[in-house]
């Protein structure tokens, strides 16, 4: 399993490299381009609207649950109360595309009813077990509280925001005095003195608090919504367990079909190489004996043939062996495992491991297969001319580092050896980070979770 390297991979992208559409560069800093921004007027959409949408929600919440509560001495009361925590899972359905929609948060369908039985009365039952239609239930209640606070410090500050910054348009229809000196907006008066905000001075510090005020509007509100995020994520999404399960059954699949695949490699090496270079021994063995007696010499040459076949069949069998557990890595861990795949390379490698200890086998196995890999890649696709490996440990964490020289390029997203390799890292809660800009050089960690060594 191999990746390729070429050129027009990893360009720079961090924060120094921030582009517009098109590839412009944005040369306006975002604090001033925030007011203007659609994801902005977004959020206050997002905020305005979750005022009378909680309201609703908090109605139906309350009267629901409230009926079914009240019904609960009779046989009624349970299915008014699965039937408000159904509507709450509706309106939770409601509320993530709505998020999704307005602030661009992508929260996961959470875990669907499982009916253990057929019927009305198992949907009631499911209904009324499943957290996920408590958490909709709770969303609902909590919602109408922050949204009040939110939707009113989000108007005042919007409104002061603007109405400052644009008061030298519209002071002087706002006359507060007979005086026609006097136009704009009174901040003092006792009867004896007044002051307003009708000078050119006072104008401009005026709209320059005003922009002050609006150009803090989207982060105030972006604060604002923050809360909202978790809300949403935490009550209307999957929960953590169910979210752990989920990546632990796609785990196992990756598991799965990774031995069915390492499976079908190794019957066929045997098939094609050790198997069929051991048929055409035996064939060659059997005319070297009936040659024996009749041609003595060419029984001999056919013998010494057949003896090089064993020797290329055997080494076969070592390199298939070595493919599966090298014994070596068993015998005497990773440091002389990985110098041994360093010595195969076909550039320099510099292998340094520094562990005390040995992790559990099948981590250990794991990380030896990961570098044997990198390794290869860096032999058939880098053009590098030397290449480092590197080894520790990080508290509970197995680190592995393999660098070199080449013409990078490597990208995990383009669907190549390293991607599969991602996914059988990802499948022991390893991760895999790839570092490879164009022209090099390039960087590939690998994570892996620490586990003790068990008796052998």
């Amino acid at each position: 399993m191999a990746t390729e390297y070429g050129q027009g991979y990893g360009l720079p992208t961090g924060p120094g490299h921030a582009r517009g559409v098109g590839g412009r560069r944005r040369r306006m800093p975002a604090a001033l381009r925030a007011p203007v921004e659609g994801r902005a007027w977004r959020e206050l959409a997002y905020v305005l609207l979750s005022l009378p949408i909680s309201i609703l929600l908090f109605t139906y919440a309350v009267t629901m649950v409230s009926l079914g509560a009240g019904l609960l001495v009779t046989f009624l009361g349970v299915p008014v109360l699965a039937a408000a925590l159904a509507g709450c899972r509706g309106i939770g359905s409601v509320e993530r595309a709505r998020a999704r929609g307005l602030l661009g948060l992508d929260v996961g369908e959470p875990q669907p009813l499982r009916l253990k039985r057929q019927g009305f009365m198992g949907w009631i039952g499911a209904v009324l077990k499943s957290g996920t239609s408590w958490r909709a239930l709770l969303y609902s209640v909590l919602q109408l509280p922050w949204a009040v606070l939110s939707f009113t410090v989000t108007v005042t500050v919007w409104t002061l925001g603007w109405s400052l910054v644009t008061y030298p348009l519209w002071f002087w229809v706002l006359p507060t005095d007979p005086d026609p000196a006097h136009d704009g907006i009174q901040l003092y008066g006792d009867g004896q003195r007044s002051i307003y905000l009708d000078n050119p001075f006072e104008i401009a510090v005026t709209a320059a608090v005003g922009l002050l005020f609006t150009l803090a509007t989207p982060w105030i509100v972006r604060a604002l919504t923050t809360v909202d995020r978790l809300m949403v994520h935490g009550l209307l999404g999957p929960s953590r367990l169910a979210t752990r399960v989920v990546e632990l059954e796609s785990d196992r699949g990756v598991v799965v079909d990774t031995a069915a695949a390492d499976l079908r490699r190794i019957e066929r090496d045997l098939h094609d190489g050790a198997q069929a270079r051991l048929v055409s021994l035996a064939m060659d063995l059997g005319l070297a004996k009936e040659k024996l007696r009749e041609d003595p010499q060419a029984a001999a040459r056919m013998v010494g043939e057949a003896h090089g076949e064993v020797k290329t069949a055997l080494q076969e069998l070592r390199d298939l062996a070595r493919g599966i557990h090298p014994a070596v890595l068993t015998d005497r861990g990773l440091d002389a495992a990985l110098s041994s795949v360093a010595s195969r390379c076909t550039v320099p490698v510099q292998v340094e491991v520094d562990l005390s200890e040995r992790p559990a086998p099948a981590i250990e196995g794991i990380a030896y297969f990961t570098v044997s890999e990198l390794l290869q890649n860096v032999s058939k696709h880098s053009r590098a001319t030397w290449a480092a490996v590197e080894v520790w440990r990080s508290e509970d964490r197995l680190m592995l580092q393999v660098v070199d020289n080449g013409v990078g390029g490597a990208d995990l997203s383009r669907g190549s050896g390293l991607s599969g390799l991602a996914e059988r890292l990802d499948a022991v809660d390893g991760i895999l980070v790839v570092d490879s800009p164009a022209g090099g050089p390039t960087r590939v960690t690998a994570e892996l979770p620490w586990r003790a060594e068990r008796a052998r």
